[in-house]
Order: structure tokens, then C-alpha cells, then sequence
């Protein structure tokens, strides 16, 4: 079976972001990662490195007005990019599911790389903030994630009492979910009755 290199690549620019994403999903994990948020670049290297994924993402976004923009606008790009990177998703594993912890905190990622795209996130909170990352934005970048990769996404913290290991938890559960998902079958056929995604 002929295996093709997957990578995307995308520049969106709008009022608000200008923003460059580059995925290679067959790389070794790693990353140039500068959103102008450290609480964000850290989950972001941590995405990367865990799912396998090279990523090269940059980001110029109106931090003076808050993070808002820049998380989600990133969420966006970067799906768009593994939509791109995995074309007709043939040949693929599909699905992926992960438990991961972090220290005291443990949560749950199920995925489906369905072209179908939806979130259900289940994940509480206590404090507003690490660092400049709002935490409340978590939900908003996995949204704009899975609805522009065509991800059918679930997302569960399980518990935890430190917010940094929560959100650490969730990331990484769902870079792991993803690097199954991404995984090539063994006979290259595409995991569905219908015959395509």
C-alpha cells in the first residue's frame, strides 16, 4: 500500500488573528510553537509531542483584547490543517480512545474521525485563569478543533483539584486518542459500511 505524506498546511487572516499552521502527522512530535499565550504553547508542544504530530504554529492575535480570539482562531486553523493533512481519510484507524493522568487528575478523550463533526466536553474548572490562558477556553479550542478536522469529539475530566494537571490531562488525553485514530490500518481499507468517510 502506497502511504502519501500528510501534512497541512494553512494562513488564515482576519481582523482579529493572522495565524500559520503546519501538521505533519507521520513526524516525530515536534514543534515551533508561539501564540503569545505560555499557558497555551505549553498544552499546544504537549499536543503535539503526544500525539506524534509535528506542529509549526504562529500566531499574531489582539491579546490586548483578551485570549479569546487567538485560542478559538487557533482551534480553527490547526483543525483545518489535520482536515487537510488527512484528505478522504481512507486507510485509517478511525477511532481512538484515551485515559490519561496527571498527578492527581485524570481524564478521558473518545474520538471519531468521522467527518461528522461534534464536542461534548464534561470538564469543570475552579479558577478563571492559568497564567493568560482563560480556562473557560479549553471547551472553545476543542470546539473549533473538532468541527473544522471533522472530528466527532468527547472529552471527560474524570477529577482532579489542580487546574494546570486537569487541563494537562485533557490535552493529552486527546492527543493520544487522535495518534491512534491516525494510525493507517492494516489493509488500507476505509472503516465504513458506507465505503467512504
Amino acid at each position: 500500500m502506497d502511504r502519501k505524506i500528510r501534512v497541512g498546511e494553512v494562513t488564515r487572516a482576519t481582523r482579529e488573528t493572522d495565524i500559520y499552521v503546519l501538521t505533519e502527522i507521520d513526524g516525530l512530535g515536534n514543534s515551533e510553537i508561539d501564540t503569545g499565550i505560555g499557558f497555551f504553547d505549553h498544552m499546544l508542544t504537549a499536543f503535539s509531542k503526544h500525539s506524534g504530530i509535528s506542529m509549526t504554529i504562529n500566531v499574531k492575535g489582539d491579546l490586548d483584547v483578551d485570549c479569546h480570539h487567538t485560542i478559538e482562531d487557533t482551534g480553527i486553523a490547526l483543525g483545518q490543517a489535520l482536515n487537510r493533512a488527512l484528505g478522504d481519510k481512507s486507510g485509517i484507524v478511525r477511532y481512538g480512545t484515551s485515559y490519561i493522568p496527571m498527578d492527581e487528575s485524570l481524564a478521558m478523550c473518545s474520538l471519531d474521525l468521522s467527518n461528522r463533526p461534534f464536542l461534548v466536553f464534561n470538564c469543570e474548572f475552579t479558577n478563571q485563569s492559568c497564567g493568560g490562558y482563560d480556562l473557560c477556553m479549553t471547551e472553545e479550542f476543542f470546539r473549533a478543533f473538532a468541527f473544522n478536522a471533522g472530528i466527532t469529539l468527547h472529552i471527560n475530566l474524570l477529577y482532579g483539584s489542580n487546574d494546570h494537571h486537569k487541563a494537562e490531562a485533557v490535552y493529552k488525553a486527546a492527543a493520544h486518542a487522535l495518534k491512534t485514530a491516525v494510525t493507517y490500518n492494516s489493509d488500507g481499507s476505509t472503516l465504513s459500511t458506507k465505503g467512504v468517510l
